[in-house]
């Protein structure tokens, strides 16, 4: 089941980075190839990071594409059947003719182990993830994705800063099942530090050449 899973992971992982590196190359086709590995250094990282922190909590985390479920605030304002939302990204990019980029293109869904040790209070058990775990874990991707730019950038890699970067901002969207979303019912303190911190390094990353 791990391998299926991490396998079905992988492949998402290479989705998201073609549809990603072709919406960022659709007016400048050279950069295709530096983007898609950029993509893959960059959502791969989110993902670990991910992973890691829901290892803390002892919960599993798994990342799949971003579905349009709930259209309302009603428990029951939902559709019968998930709409995919992977097309939206590329429906964008040919309609402003390269010059939109939407970077939303994944979510994650978080199950509890039966039991998690915790080596401050002793052994306890949960039947369910809190929202605070969701937007905590949310954030860890998000703060990952900030360094690996500033961590580029150092190194003379600029393009790959700013997509990082990028990817980042667009994480924070509070819309749909969206990592934004996580972080805003998880706490709105906490979603307006975060933003504002992306938000000043998302104008250093529109400085970037």
């Amino acid at each position: 089941m791990d391998f299926k899973e991490n396998s079905k992971e992988i492949m998402i992982v290479l989705i998201a980075s073609i549809i990603l590196s072709l919406i960022v190359s659709f007016k400048n086709t050279g950069t295709l190839l530096f983007s898609f590995i950029s993509f893959i250094i960059i959502i791969s990282s989110n993902i670990i990071s991910k992973k890691i922190g829901g290892y803390v909590f002892e919960t599993d985390v798994r990342t799949k594409f971003w579905s349009w479920y709930q259209y309302g605030f009603r428990k029951d304002a939902h559709f019968k059947t998930p709409i995919p939302m992977a097309w939206l990204p590329l429906i964008l990019a040919l309609f402003s003719k390269g010059l939109f980029w939407w970077l939303a293109i994944l979510e994650f869904d978080v199950s509890p182990k039966t039991e998690r040790v915790s080596r401050k209070h002793g052994l306890y058990r949960f039947t369910q993830v809190t929202e605070w775990h969701m937007g905590v874990i949310a954030i860890i991707g998000i703060i990952t994705n900030i360094v690996i730019g500033i961590f580029g950038y150092l190194i003379g890699f600029e393009m790959f800063a700013k997509l990082s970067i990028y990817y980042a901002m667009w994480s924070i969207i509070p819309i749909s099942s969206l990592d934004g979303s996580k972080i805003l019912f998880s706490s709105r303190g906490l979603w307006i530090t975060i933003f504002l911190i992306s938000l000043i390094f998302f104008g250093w990353g529109l400085a970037i050449a």
